[in-house]
């Protein structure tokens, strides 16, 4: 372990073999490891810790934005109901990830149109069971026959009273959604026991912004870089989501790198550069020996983008690596191709970790452009499986199911008292709800974003390749590090891997290399 928080896997020199070939014509290269992945334990929760039968939030969101969507008006127009899909709701519904649809649980919906000329509507719930006179619910845990507990009680109301405030704010009815924000706020903490009482008061808190940025016609985001940076590395001490991404990326970079002896990395969002140093490890083992490797870190302020440049430089100094950092504290699609200093005989990744905390690289369009420009060796993709699209509905619904489900995978391994699971919740978590739904999203900034990055890709001269079963094997290796490891889902098909928490898919991996690069190699 090196300051800063930096990992390294040891590994020997054993290689995996993938079951088929990757697009560029080489030996198959992994990140080994000692241990069999198959003979890893699955870890259990101890007693003291959360009961995973608690953690079904995500499902009570299906069933109550389901009801949502099939309930809402047909007539009112202003609020782009039409958008809605099932997916918005079930997120990704491919390959072994399927929608929860338990089916006991219907909300039932009391509309009142108020006649100002507005034509506004409201939507009002009530905790009513199809086909049965008590609200006993019987969880889904196998049909075990339990009702839902007080306290599971409270969060699912809660979330109905949150859809029918999100439905008056979609109208511009913001006096109404004002008065249900307030009593949102008193009656959901950020403290709470409850994974649903704890997503509400989130939830809320970004829609007051939402309301109040909608009453004075502005937004300013502010963002604290280095507390986002601390609880990202937190995330990534207690959850597998971003050691997938890390590690899944390195292996197919790794790739592409074989027998390379100039390589260029270029990050469009580096942060603290935790993901670098397992790379750098195995690059500086290799029989041939180490490349020299070049780094463009991309990032908020040049202050922690040389502080990460240290950090990445000392620790290629003690593996005896050859290594340069270039940093550049703008957004990747508003440099000009010559910031990047591409040199002759130089292998060029491009790696790209999305997520919602702000926007990391401009206008799409523009970032397009440049990666057809550089036509990089390979560009590894790791996409949050949620869409910043559409109507303030339609993101309060996907936002809503998704982090519900990052709420839960979260709770399941930590306590409701724990330091980490705070600040994860509030300073990355929270963040990104907020940036989604109040400040609008990267959508709302006057660009126009894509909306599926594989697309687009796809359709301007790019190709996939697949991921090796090497970088599945790096993916089960990670779960089995994490209790509880038969919650998380880790799917792979058409050529990417998927991490979830149970049914939900979270983060997709995937990785493309440019026509022109492939040719000219």
């Amino acid at each position: 372990m090196m300051k800063g928080g930096f990992e390294v896997f040891h590994a020997t020199l054993d290689m995996i073999q993938p079951h088929y070939e990757p697009i560029w014509d080489f030996a198959s290269v992994g990140f080994p490891t000692t241990i069999a992945v198959n003979s890893i334990p699955r870890q259990t929760l101890e007693n003291g810790c959360i009961n995973l039968e608690r953690n079904e939030l995500s499902e009570w969101v299906e069933q109550v934005t389901k009801q949502l969507i099939d309930d809402l008006p047909a007539d009112n127009t202003e609020t782009d109901h039409s958008s809605f899909q099932a997916a918005d709701t079930s997120m990704v519904c491919e390959d072994n990830f399927a929608p929860l649809l338990p089916g006991d649980f219907r909300p039932t919906k009391t509309v009142r149109s108020f006649s100002d000329g507005n034509c506004i509507e409201e939507l009002q719930w009530s905790n009513k069971l199809v086909g049965n006179q008590t609200n006993n619910v019987c969880e889904n845990n196998g049909g075990n026959g339990k009702g839902l507990s007080r306290l599971e009680e409270q969060g699912l109301s809660l979330i109905t009273l949150l859809l029918e405030c999100a439905v008056a704010i979609s109208v511009d009815n913001l006096g109404e959604a004002h008065r249900m924000l307030l009593e949102l706020t008193q009656m959901a903490s950020p403290y709470a026991l409850s994974c649903a009482e704890r997503v509400v008061a989130y939830f809320a808190k970004a829609m007051s912004s939402r309301v109040i940025n909608s009453w004075l016609g502005i937004c300013f985001p502010l963002v604290n870089y280095k507390s986002v940076h601390c609880a990202f590395q937190a995330f990534n001490n207690v959850s597998p989501f971003i050691k997938f991404a890390h590690f899944t990326s390195n292996q197919a970079i790794l790739e592409a790198f074989h027998r390379r002896d100039k390589v260029h990395i270029i990050d469009l969002d580096i942060m603290q550069g935790l993901q670098w140093p397992a790379l750098f490890h195995i690059l500086a083992t290799r029989i041939e020996g180490p490349p020299h490797v070049r780094m463009t870190g991309m990032g908020s302020t040049m202050e922690l983008l040389v502080e990460t440049g240290k950090q990445l430089s000392n620790f290629a100094k003690r593996l005896g690596m050859s290594f340069e950092f270039h940093p550049i504290a703008k957004k990747f699609g508003e440099i000009d191709i010559t910031m990047i200093q591409v040199r002759r005989g130089e292998t060029l990744a491009i790696h790209w970790l999305q997520h919602s905390l702000y926007d990391a690289t401009g206008p799409d369009w523009k970032t397009l452009k440049l990666f057809e420009q550089l036509a990089p060796r390979v560009i590894t993709l790791v996409e949050q499986d949620l869409s910043h699209g559409g109507s303030f509905l339609d993101r309060l619904v996907g936002s809503l199911h998704y982090y519900s489900t990052m709420f839960d995978s979260l709770g399941a391994y930590l306590p409701a008292d724990d330091p980490s699971r705070h600040r994860i919740e509030h300073c990355l978590f929270y963040k990104e709800i907020n940036n989604i739904l109040a400040i609008g999203g990267p959508a709302r900034s006057g660009e126009d974003k894509l909306k599926h990055w594989r697309s687009e890709l796809a359709r301007n001269c790019f190709l996939q390749v697949p991921m090796s079963s090497n970088s599945m094997a790096q993916a089960q290796l990670i779960l089995n590090m994490f209790p509880p490891a038969h919650a998380y889902s880790l799917v792979q098909g058409d050529g990417t891997l998927r991490l979830g928490w149970k049914d939900t898919s979270l983060f997709t991996a995937s990785a493309w290399t440019s026509h022109a690069s492939r040719y000219s190699c």
